[in-house]
């Protein structure tokens, strides 16, 4: 059930934002050099690696690690690279994931291949069972904000509650945090 929801919710999405997307790639394309879309190395359901792609944010001499990890991130941030992070706008292109299958909607955002402390906690607690999500509960509770034991806390509170109408209710909090720009540091 879940994953014909997450089929059709995607493709649904990406027919009605086909004109937002090209104009996201077109902004991109237009203010800075290398490709369109940054495929991050991420952690997915079991621990195995996937590529996910966001549209890029970031200048390509800008080193592979988590934007927090960063002395000062906003000097990688492309001239719109900003904006498409506090939109959350960088993150539709993740509607590619969910249709082949690599993410859901709803469920732990997928770490970073070098996230060690992140995935071992997950790991611990059986939250790498789940399939990783576009928006979770921890994204509802903290984003950015929150340090790693308190979001694989809040996986573990999702994993253990885990329906369709929590899904739903998650789904709709994380479009409202979005219009309010709620939890988004860079």
């Amino acid at each position: 059930m879940k994953r014909l929801f997450d089929l059709c919710l995607a493709l649904f999405t990406l027919l009605f934002l086909v004109l937002p997307l090209l104009f996201v790639a077109a902004m991109v394309w237009l203010t800075s050099t290398g490709s369109i879309l940054y495929w991050s190395d991420r952690v997915g359901r079991d621990n195995k690696l996937f590529k996910m792609p966001k549209f890029r944010t970031m200048r390509v001499d800008t080193p592979a690690v988590a934007t927090h990890l960063l002395t000062n991130p906003e000097q990688f941030l492309t001239p719109v690279g900003s904006f498409l992070r506090k939109s959350s706008l960088d993150e539709l292109p993740q509607l590619w994931s969910i249709i082949k299958g690599d993410m859901s909607f709803v469920g732990p955002r997928p770490a970073l291949f070098n996230q060690d402390d992140l995935v071992a906690l997950r790991r611990q607690y059986g939250v790498d069972k789940l399939l990783p999500g576009l928006t979770g509960w921890a994204q509802i509770n903290g984003r950015d904000e929150l340090p790693i034991p308190d979001k694989v806390k809040l996986d573990v509170d999702y994993l253990n509650n885990q329906s369709f109408l929590l899904d739903l209710k998650i789904i709709l909090l994380t479009f409202l945090k979005v219009l309010r720009r709620d939890g988004i540091q860079h």
